[in-house]
């Protein structure tokens, strides 16, 4: 997932006015979280507010990497997955029964395109992208055997979880992101920040525009990496994230597979594809990107008119027999996002 990011520029002229007539000035941000690269611009009076703001915004991000890590073996989220099997019922943190909720009602309407339950087969293939070779067909079975959104079981009455199958094992990387991103734009509006833009490795969320602006201006990563970008979008209080294997794929006996995983085969999508979702929360964004992607064209963006009408996207993928020939399709309303190229840099 990854954006090309461009802020605008503040000038005199743009600058609203604090409570003193001082107009909120630029502050840029950037830490190593969840794995990735938190970047966070704020626009705020001073720094001592900006610094203050984002410090907070940072601190929830790290509570809740305790609670969705997959990769902790301490987090809430594996203390949970080591009682797959037993028949334990588990009284969980409202965080991780909010994502959780979202990523089993996800599943659902998408009949398992996303599936919180597959980590067994995230493993796996994590494992033959650096090794560069397929798992065998029996290690493959024995994790599909472990995975299904159907054997995750949500109380909401009593706040619980249970796992039914053994060894299942929970992976909340498509969705936690952006769960993460929504919550840190909380507590930046809490702190009086009401212009901010905060990038979790590509999946972007904003709050209200720079001073004086329509909107964020974000353009979108193209489908090969070193290519311009595809498109240019003008958003506000709205949420971006692009989903495909431009940065993170590997052949392995000729074939190029995505670090997507297509649930239904437990190995990585080989279909080339960029897809971007424009949504009013970025967990909505984050996790729906990867829906559509196993979707794939036809079926994902029917999907999203259907169960996601507020949100638009855009999908890019290339012909099988032409792999040079780019098919842009997209939802009707993903042009009302339409921005013009930023200048050239001088």
């Amino acid at each position: 997932m990854s954006h090309v990011l461009f802020p605008l520029a503040l000038t005199a002229a743009m600058a609203g006015v604090s409570a003193d007539g001082a107009p909120p000035q630029r502050y840029a941000f950037s830490e190593m979280l969840m794995g990735m690269p938190f970047r966070v611009v704020v626009y705020a009076p001073d720094e001592q507010s900006a610094n203050r703001g984002v410090t907070a915004a940072y601190q929830r991000i790290l509570q809740l990497n305790a609670v969705c890590s997959d990769y902790d073996a301490d987090s809430e989220l594996n203390r949970l997955c080591a009682t797959a099997g037993t028949g334990r019922t588990v009284a969980i943190s409202q965080d991780l029964f909010r994502i959780l909720t979202a990523s089993h009602e996800l599943a659902k309407a998408s009949a398992g395109a996303f599936d919180p339950t597959v980590g067994p087969l995230t493993r796996l293939w994590r494992r033959s992208r650096k090794s560069r070779r397929l798992p065998e067909a029996a290690v493959l079975s024995q994790a599909r055997q472990a995975v299904g959104w159907q054997g995750l079981s949500l109380d909401k009455e009593h706040q619980t979880a249970t796992l039914k199958l053994p060894k299942m094992q929970l992976d909340l990387g498509g969705i936690a992101v952006g769960f993460a991103i929504d919550e840190a734009l909380l507590v930046l509006k809490e702190h009086g920040i009401k212009s901010a833009l905060i990038d979790g490795s590509g999946d972007i969320g904003v709050s209200g525009p720079p001073p004086g602006e329509p909107g964020w201006r974000i353009s979108v990563a193209p489908l090969d990496a070193d290519g311009p970008p595809s498109r240019h979008l003008l958003v506000q209080h709205a949420a971006v994230t692009t989903s495909g294997d431009a940065f993170q794929f590997v052949e392995i006996d000729g074939v190029r597979y995505s670090h997507i995983v297509d649930p239904a085969t437990g190995l990585g999508l080989t279909t080339r594809a960029s897809v971007t979702i424009i949504a009013p929360t970025c967990l909505m964004a984050d996790s729906h990107a990867t829906a559509v992607c196993v979707l794939g064209p036809e079926r994902g963006l029917a999907w999203i008119r259907k169960h996601a009408p507020q949100a638009e996207a855009l999908f890019v993928t290339t012909k099988a027999q032409e792999p040079q020939a780019v098919i842009v399709t997209e939802t009707p309303g993903f042009i009302r996002y339409e921005a013009d190229p930023p200048p050239p840099a001088r």
